[in-house]
């Protein structure tokens, strides 16, 4: 048994396979995600309920923040003797399927059924989503977790656009059970991937059930210490606060200048799938020749010089596509970028002995403040306005730039 991690031997698949890998599952983690930030808005904002109880349905996106107590187990079990990643892909990505047509069959007649599937829709892609950043942290060498990631988010985005775009086209024409089965479709390319997956070839050693959970957490305050420890994580949480906040009610806000749902819809497929995949491509190829915590600078930058745009866009009497697209589109590029890069940042700091769980900590660290101050968006933008709303996140961007000076980034590739 090896004594570090890193010592480990790894099964690398092929280049061309890892970075199809990281594409999948990017699709595959996005689109249950989007499902509920941007179609679940819109459907509650057409049955006429209030922003305030719009904002508070962000508090479903809690097992995000919660994930990292379960997470120790998706490191340990083999469901149905598939494989700990293989498994566990298979499993998630059919009961969301089914998960996905039992909430569009609740047709807004009872909030109780629909908090409930929102809630199960929750539980279930926040597993997926540890299951597949550990996949990915196992089979990318650290050299090329940059690009990886990139190809990763950039797909995580482009799967935004069948809940945000498509989703919003087909609701003026079809049923809303209609758009959801539309949308549990596209999850079948997530399923065959877990298929045709090879279980990367990483032994694990067997722990007893108390030790679980803590034996991750131990491992990674060893390895980067107290102080450290806690500079990553308040750095992690506010991160991407401000443009969090800001794009958490983005189609309401939209709905209320008086787009309709087919405009944003198209709008967010013209303008924000390029703005995507340009921003996912950059950043991916800057990472190689850059050092993460340079990019998380400028990048962090650019994310925050994005929400500006929603401001400006409030101001405006009768904003036209035009200005909507180029809001759109900034959102989607920059805080794309800033994705990438934090996201490269937590795989760089976790093990891959452990990475499920390690993983998991640090994206539920980024979850928790987006969850808890989400969940007040509506009550603030009902109370604020839009404009002071907006203005609010962009001081709330601030910072996550400024705790970048403290994080210890070890990258011996690059240097700044």
């Amino acid at each position: 048994m090896p004594n570090h991690p890193e010592d480990i031997p790894l099964t690398i698949l092929p280049r061309y396979r890892n970075l199809l890998i990281c594409m999948l599952s990017g699709f595959t983690s996005g689109l249950p995600f989007f499902l509920l930030v941007s179609l679940l808005p819109a459907w509650l904002r057409s049955m006429h309920l209030s922003l305030t109880l719009i904002g508070l349905s962000n508090l479903m996106l809690l097992p995000y923040t919660l994930k990292v107590l379960w997470s120790p187990w998706l490191d340990q079990i083999n469901p149905v003797q598939l494989g700990r990643r293989r498994g566990w892909i298979i499993v998630t990505t059919i009961l969301l399927f089914a998960a996905f047509n039992a909430l569009g069959s609740s047709n807004g007649t009872s909030l109780l059924f629909m908090g409930t599937w929102i809630l199960i829709i929750s539980l279930l892609s926040a597993s997926l989503d540890t299951v597949l950043d550990a996949l990915r942290r196992e089979i990318l060498p650290d050299q090329e977790l940059g690009l990886g990631t990139s190809l990763h988010v950039n797909a995580y985005k482009i799967a935004g656009l069948i809940p945000g775009a498509l989703a919003l086209v087909l609701s003026d024409h079809l049923s809303w059970s209609l758009v959801f089965l539309v949308c549990s479709l596209f999850l079948i390319p997530g399923l065959i991937m877990g298929i045709l997956l090879q279980e990367p070839g990483l032994a694990l050693p067997h722990r007893h059930q108390a030790h679980t959970f803590w034996q991750p957490l131990q491992e990674f305050m060893n390895r980067q210490g107290c102080r450290n420890t806690i500079y990553i994580l308040c750095f992690i949480m506010a991160y991407k606060l401000g443009d969090g906040l800001a794009t958490t009610l983005a189609t309401p806000f939209y709905i209320d200048l008086g787009f309709s749902r087919t405009t944003i819809g198209l709008v967010a497929k013209e303008a924000g799938l390029s703005a995507s995949v340009l921003g996912g491509l950059l950043g991916g190829l800057l990472m190689l020749r850059w050092s993460i915590k340079k990019a998380l600078v400028i990048f962090g930058v650019l994310q925050s010089c994005s929400i500006p745009g929603f401001w400006a866009l409030s101001l405006m009497t009768h904003p036209n596509i035009s200005c909507l697209a180029v809001t759109v589109a900034m959102e989607a590029f920059s805080v794309g970028l800033g994705t990438t890069a934090l996201i490269a940042y937590m795989a760089q700091a976790t093990s891959r002995l452990y990475s499920a769980s390690q993983f998991a900590l640090l994206t539920s660290a980024a979850a928790l403040p987006r969850t808890l101050v989400n969940a007040s968006s509506g009550w603030l933008a009902h109370q604020l306005g839009w404009s002071s709303f907006f203005q609010l996140c962009w001081l709330l961007s601030i910072p996550g730039l400024l705790l970048i000076h403290h994080l210890p980034v070890h990258n011996p590739q690059h240097t700044d």
